[in-house]
């Protein structure tokens, strides 16, 4: 009970201090009421609170927020990370193991001599890594439309956040702000998007998926001439989300793979129409229609028919003629290479 009063009283005498005085010099040592550097540390790490003592002193204790944590070697804090470091004449140390925001604040060493008590306080800053907390999900929005994508973090000192957008079509920094607003999205603004969080002590970074529906965009059909007999092949390509379904029609009539040697093979993107054997009724106009379900769009092209040149009399004379040129030098070669090989031979 006695010890119980005396160190209320020294707690009270310290509310007392006037806080924010200067650092004194060693000469003012019996009335210093010293103010140290703030100490920052990382959630997680262990502080070290250090009082310097002197001879003269008769009782110590460390403070925080007028609740005693030591008094001398006896622990009145309940907290089992709070524990006695270094307790000597020169020295009373004492130690916090993972601290968090909550140990943030003033912690004060009251120090009482013979002739009066004088205080070391020291301000203990906490710093926590930024830690995303909201985040728009995956979204799939139609074209056009206005969207808000939100990202909000926690963290100490307070984290900046950054949108990127890392599509294909588009990369690099587009917001910095919590919220990115896009008043009507377009489809060049699908793909990947990207949100950082980061502070003095590190970053959090994680991702969403924009997805924006539009309709079939078609492009242009190429016609075809083919001779009869031969393969015919006709092809469209089409953009869209979600992906096109493509149909082929010759003129009003749909047309229908692995039906009279024709196939038609559909890709994501590309739809490809292939005749093995075109015949007179295959020649004429095709339609290729690319179908989702926010539109459709389509494209007209032609298949013709070309003839096959045939060589003609002069055409032929000529390669026969040009063969016999051919002959000729290689024998003329082989006649030569003989007479020298002869020549070489006598004279041995």
């Amino acid at each position: 009970m006695i010890r119980t009063v005396c160190w209320v009283s020294i707690a009270a005498a310290i509310l007392l201090v006037p806080r924010g005085l200067p650092v004194l010099g060693q000469g003012d040592s019996l009335s210093d009421n010293q103010v140290l550097e703030n100490i920052t540390a990382r959630q997680g790490e262990t502080v070290f609170l250090r009082c310097l003592q002197g001879d003269a002193v008769t009782r110590t204790a460390w403070l925080n927020r007028s609740s005693i944590l030591y008094a001398g070697e006896d622990k009145w804090s309940v907290d089992p990370r709070v524990s006695l470091e270094v307790l000597s004449k020169g020295e009373f140390t004492i130690r916090i193991e993972d601290v968090d925001m909550y140990d943030e604040g003033q912690y004060v060493c009251a120090i009482q001599t013979r002739s009066r008590p004088r205080t070391t306080s020291v301000h203990v800053i906490i710093h926590v890594p930024p830690k995303i907390t909201d985040l728009t999900k995956d979204m799939r929005v139609n074209e056009g439309s206005s969207i808000a994508l939100l990202c909000s973090a926690s963290g100490r000192p307070e984290p900046s956040i950054t949108w990127r957008i890392l599509s294909p079509t588009a990369r690099g920094i587009v917001s910095q702000d919590e919220y990115l607003e896009i008043p009507s999205v377009s489809r060049q603004q699908a793909g990947m998007y990207e949100c950082a969080a980061v502070n003095e002590v590190s970053a959090d970074v994680r991702t969403l998926q924009l997805v924006v529906n539009f309709p079939p965009s078609i492009s242009k059909g190429k016609d075809a001439g083919v001779p009869l007999g031969q393969r015919g092949v006709l092809q469209c390509e089409a953009e869209a989300e979600p992906t096109a379904e493509f149909e082929w029609y010759k003129d009003d009539r749909r047309i229908v793979s692995d039906v009279s040697g024709i196939e038609i093979e559909n890709m994501s993107k590309f739809s490809r129409l292939t005749i093995f054997n075109v015949s007179e009724e295959n020649y004429g106009n095709y339609t290729c229609v690319a179908i989702n379900t926010l539109g459709s769009a389509n494209t007209s092209m032609f298949l013709y028919a070309v003839k096959v040149t045939e060589p003609t009399s002069s055409t032929l004379l000529q390669a026969v003629q040009d063969g016999n040129k051919s002959t000729t030098t290689a024998q003329a070669s082989v006649c030569l290479l003989v007479i020298i090989s002869i020549h070489t031979l006598l004279r041995f």
